[in-house]
């Protein structure tokens, strides 16, 4: 307890040093537990539900439901149960602009395989998973979250009436407020089951789709069953199961193919999660360059815990004089260093709490919403007691070491001449070397990635991203039948272009980065020589004036216009890539692209009659793919989703395209009252487009200043103490004739021998490290010599400040008055 009290004691006699020790490792620890708390909650931490770990799931993408259907019936001979389920968005609104909640289609055996019961009601049973449902009808199951939000927490919520897609469910159950569903990220609303899914998606079910990939499956293994003896349960049942969902329209190699890939089974006991997948590598890499800062945090406290152990050396030597032991020395520094690491976790682990729950704000977009359990649990504790206990034995063991280790007659000697012993310092100088080392590797990291931020921000889209607005159209409930769709989204069209403000419109199947596309396997008679695997395209059904509304140049030839419609000849419209991919030097117009058929049709003949610019597709980061535009009118609606769902885009002659949104949902509207409409300015979409590259961006800036700060302190502070150590040394140069340009000059060529060294090492470190970050970075090479020559400039002008300041305060020593002090 004595130990405690002289600790805190010997703080509180330099509160600034204190500050700046404490807010170094609270910014330190902090921002490690920060990244550790959703590294722990989307990676590591295990779903809460009944024991976890026996839960797997069929790896390798997703599943159709005559395969679900299949393992299904085979469940008892595979594991100890089985369920399926697929994410989906239901709409609360009875039409309209959409109203959305998180749902998920799940098998009427989801929660008993997962292990997750009701607090209230009951839970999907198989009998409710029935095609067209079961005794009790559609049936749903809300989340905790939902029953609070949604219905107020009412007690008598089993049995009320549900509205999702306009059609009727009845409440049977509430989960617990810990269950989130199987996928990490995302927080459910609300569940039905698969059986009724005709119910809801009325012009195209999916139930008997062989080429639909819609769901995961997820097994429980048997008590003492293994992954590998799941998989090979499910390996000899597979023969039967892939014959008998052999998928239709599918070619004979890609059939062999889909017979002879294995079924495997992978542990899920920390659920799926397309954000872990998306966002693994990046968090792995803010967990470096985080602990890089606590690594400069300490080398910065270790530097004043030793400058704090030698201005003490008087009063260390006296207590050695007066009886004191050595290791009471060193038990007495390592005291106080276990404080400053205790108080900064402290305050740390609040700083993570605020700064994790905003990082997963900013992962969250207008059209998706991340959910992560960021609850403080032991292994997040346990990370943050670790990271204060290797801080504390980091920066307090060797000014520990040191005060064991004072001579009684040689620090009353010093005291006496009140100079420096200039041999303590080596350690000192190695690590304000490291310190601008690890600092620069920090800067160097910070500037590729802001570096490929602001890339991809101001990147050449090939279209306008800030006068478009773009709706969302669901056309399931239109009293219009499939076939007739192009013509009502034709019509919702000229009904939005009428609208005062709007210069242009256009409806289409893609919208650009929106994350979704369609390709088609095609080639040009008469263009280059093709292997089958490299005929691939990208395709968008578009109306005309669509290349108008969204800036995007015709080079050649004409748009789409009002003849180009069904029963005409087919034409389409390729981009410039498609050009040269498929036809090298020579002009796409006149030529014919030949289309697979479709549906068991023969192929079908395409005549080019326009070139259009590049322009990005689904992804900033991807190429500019090749791209065929082929009119909406010619769509063949037959077993496509185009039939059901279109994007009308608008663009605003003046002002900001979202004051259109009001007038145009009314318009549309106007043309059918039974269509669902999801509104969005394309600026937003393309800023979704860019969420990962923001927050890694603004996170290594943040931790990249933090260094550059911490180094500045750390150089300033040694060469401060460096300088008033040496005050009767420099009053007697100055005495002597010593000029103050002469003593700065001597100051700060210690400093830029520091800076210079710490430099050269960190740049070293900079190219060997930085390779690992390659996929990270868009239009960069890791080595990119102006990211890590500025880094380098910076850091130098740091240095240069922090020397600057003590060497001007040296050079106004007055030498009379330190002469008579000493």
């Amino acid at each position: 307890m004595s130990d405690l009290r002289d600790a805190l004691r010997a703080l509180r006699a330099s509160p600034v040093v204190s500050a700046v020790a404490i807010l170094s490792l609270a910014l330190g620890i902090g921002a490690n537990t920060a990244i550790f708390s959703l590294i722990d909650s989307l990676i590591l931490r295990a779903l809460p539900v009944r024991e976890p770990q026996r839960l797997v799931v069929l790896k390798d993408g997703s599943w159709t439901n005559p395969i679900w259907e299949q393992i299904r019936e085979r469940q008892s001979q595979i594991a100890g149960g089985a369920c399926a389920w697929s994410n989906a968005r239901f709409d609360l609104a009875a039409g309209g602009e959409t109203s959305y909640v998180n749902g998920i289609w799940a098998s009427g055996e989801f929660f008993d395989v997962l292990g997750a019961p009701a607090i209230l009601g009951r839970t999907l049973t198989p009998a409710d998973d029935r095609r067209g449902g079961g005794a009790d009808g559609p049936v749903a199951v809300v989340s905790y979250a939902f029953w609070q939000r949604h219905y107020g927490g009412a007690a008598d919520v089993v049995g009320r009436p549900l509205m999702l897609d306009r059609v009727a469910f009845t409440v049977v159950g509430v989960t617990g407020p810990e269950f989130f569903g199987p996928d990490v990220g995302r927080a459910f609303d609300v569940v039905v089951p698969i059986g009724v899914e005709p119910l809801v998606r009325p012009d195209r079910s999916a139930l008997d789709e062989r080429s639909w990939w819609w769901l995961d499956i997820m097994a429980r293994l048997k008590p003492g069953q293994t992954v590998e003896g799941a998989t090979g349960a499910l390996r000899g049942l597979q023969p039967q199961i892939r014959e008998a969902t052999l998928p239709t329209r599918w070619r004979q190699n890609e059939l062999q193919n889909y017979l002879q890939e294995g079924l495997t089974f992978e542990p899920a006991f920390n659920g799926t999660s397309l954000l872990r997948r998306r966002y693994r590598e990046p968090l792995v890499a803010l967990m470096i360059l985080v602990a890089l800062v606590l690594l400069v945090a300490c080398a910065n406290i270790a530097n004043l815990q030793l400058a704090r152990a030698t201005a003490r050396r008087h009063e260390l030597s006296v207590r050695l004089a007066l009886g004191a032991s050595g290791w009471r020395l060193a038990r007495q520094m390592l005291t106080e260093s276990v404080v400053l690491a205790a108080i900064g976790a402290g305050l740390g682990l609040l700083f993570a709490r605020w700064g994790s729950a905003l990082l997963v704000r900013q992962l969250s977009t207008t059209a998706s919403t991340v959910f992560l359990d960021l609850s403080l649990d032991w292994p997040v504790l346990g990370f943050t007691a670790a990271v204060a206990v290797f801080t504390a034995v980091l920066f307090g063991t060797v000014p520990a070491l040191r005060a064991s280790r004072v001579e009684p007659n040689d620090a009353l000697k010093d005291h006496a001449r009140g100079v420096a012993a200039g041999r303590r310092v080596g350690l000192g100088h190695g690590l304000v070397v490291a310190q601008v080392a690890l600092s620069l590797v920090l800067v160097v990291a910070a500037g590729l990635f802001v570096r490929t931020f602001v890339g991809l921000a101001n990147l050449d889209l090939g279209f306008d991203r800030d006068r478009v607005l773009i709706v969302g159209i669901n056309a399931q409930r239109s009293g219009s039948p499939v076939e007739q769709r192009p013509s009502l989204f034709a019509r919702v069209r000229d009904a939005a272009a009428a609208i005062p403000g709007v210069g242009h419109g256009a409806v289409s199947v893609v919208t650009p980065v929106s994350g979704s596309t369609w390709q088609y396997r095609v080639e040009v008679p008469g263009g280059l020589p093709l292997p089958e695997k490299e005929r691939g395209t990208h395709v968008n059904y578009v109306t005309p004036d669509w290349f108008a509304t969204y800036g995007t140049a015709i080079l050649a030839g004409r748009d789409f216009a009002a003849g180009d419609r069904s029963g005409a000849p087919p034409v389409g419209i390729v981009n410039e890539t498609f050009a040269r991919k498929f036809l090298g030097e020579k002009s796409p117009l006149g030529h014919t692209v030949t289309q697979e058929g479709r549906l068991g049709r023969p192929p079908l003949q395409i005549g080019i009659v326009g070139l259009a610019r590049d322009a990005v597709y689904r992804s900033l980061r991807e190429p500019v793919p090749p791209t065929l535009y082929l009119p909406l009118a010619q769509i063949d609606t037959e077993g496509a989703s185009a039939g059901s769902y279109a994007s009308l885009s608008v663009r605003a002659a003046g002002g900001r395209p979202a004051e259109l949104a009001r007038s145009v949902v009314e318009a549309i509207l106007g043309v059918d009252r039974n269509l669902s409409l999801t509104v969005r300015p394309l600026s937003d979409q393309v800023s979704a487009a860019l969420t990962q590259e923001r927050l890694v961006a603004i996170l290594s800036g943040f931790f990249g200043a933090l260094a550059l700060l911490l180094a500045g302190i750390g150089l300033y502070g040694m060469t401060s103490y460096a300088v008033s150590r040496q005050r009767t040394e420099i009053g007697i140069r100055m005495a002597l004739g010593a000029d103050p340009a002469g003593v700065i000059g001597m100051v700060l060529r210690r400093v830029a021998f520091l800076v210079l060294s710490g430099v050269v090492v960190g740049g070293l470190a900079s190219v060997w490290a930085t390779r690992f970050a390659r996929s990270l970075l868009f239009g960069l090479e890791p080595r990119d010599p102006i990211t890590l020559g500025g880094a380098a400039a910076v850091l130098l002008a740091v240095g240069a400040l922090a020397g600057w300041l003590p060497a001007r305060r040296a050079s106004r020593i007055d030498p009379a008055r330190v002469l008579r002090e000493g």
